[in-house]
């Protein structure tokens, strides 16, 4: 039997890409304070989506304290976690990072992209145990945050309670866009595959200059079963174990190799 995680003594730090204003974040809070009493955000000043793991390194960065345990940073995530735990937080670690929760999914590649998941990165490479979160958007209309308010709290103790937590792994939580009545479970699988600026939209501004806007996510309608995206498109919460060591084993030796 797994024994649950004690989060009587526990510290939960929480930031996002989408700025310090962002619903999602409210509701990431929310999620926290079911957990712990002692939360802090650390978010950035604007929005920073897409911003992947890039830190701050030309000009300084300014800390704007906006009410207790809150905190705004005039920089991207990455600077935010780090701040936070660094010099913030530097008397008692956070025990947890919790991101998010995104303004749209971070499935397969998006990874890659994504501001939320590179707040994780970087509480990781700290040794701070980290989640992101990010809810999936309807067609038109205002995300529904229903199935992360109530699964939420669940899923960080549920992930909170294995005993062996690998060295560089953080965790990426996906929540569908459905009723909470219909979501179709919680299942823990690997990355899928689905790109984002396949297609690229030129247009001319009324100067008669060209400019681009990146084109949406390309179809992923036929990913295969037990991946993030497939998941997700199908009603469940997707659970993704993330690990930041980059190096391709199997082809370490045949490189080896090429360059005796």
């Amino acid at each position: 039997m797994v024994e649950p995680f004690d989060f009587s003594d526990a510290r939960i730090l929480i930031s996002n890409d989408d700025g310090i204003h962002a619903p999602g974040l409210a509701v990431l809070e929310k999620i926290a304070r079911q957990l712990t009493d002692d939360v802090w955000v650390v978010a950035p000043e604007l929005e920073q989506s897409g911003a992947s793991h890039s830190l701050t390194m030309h000009r300084p960065l300014r800390l704007r304290e906006l009410g207790p345990r809150r905190f705004a940073v005039d920089g991207t995530p990455t600077d935010c976690v780090l701040l936070a735990i660094n010099h913030l937080l530097a008397d008692k670690r956070p025990t947890l990072v919790l991101s998010g929760i995104n303004h749209g999914s971070n499935l397969g590649e998006d990874v890659t992209y994504s501001g939320t998941v590179a707040c994780a990165m970087e509480a990781t490479l700290l040794g701070v145990r980290a989640i992101a979160m990010s809810q999936r958007l309807p067609q038109d209309g205002p995300p529904n945050w229903a199935v992360a308010e109530a699964y939420g709290a669940d899923v960080v103790r549920k992930i909170m309670s294995m005993a062996d937590w690998p060295r560089l792994v953080l965790m990426n939580v996906n929540y569908p866009d459905r009723a909470v009545a219909d979501v179709t479970g919680i299942q823990v699988v690997r990355h899928g595959n689905r790109k984002v600026g396949d297609e690229l939209d030129e247009r001319v501004d009324p100067r008669g200059r060209r400019y681009f806007w990146i084109g949406p996510v390309r179809g992923d309608a036929d990913v295969p079963h037990g991946t993030d995206v497939h998941v997700v498109n199908h009603g469940g919460i997707a659970v993704t174990p993330i690990f930041l060591d980059l190096t391709h084993y199997g082809c370490l030796e045949g490189l080896k190799g090429a360059f005796a």
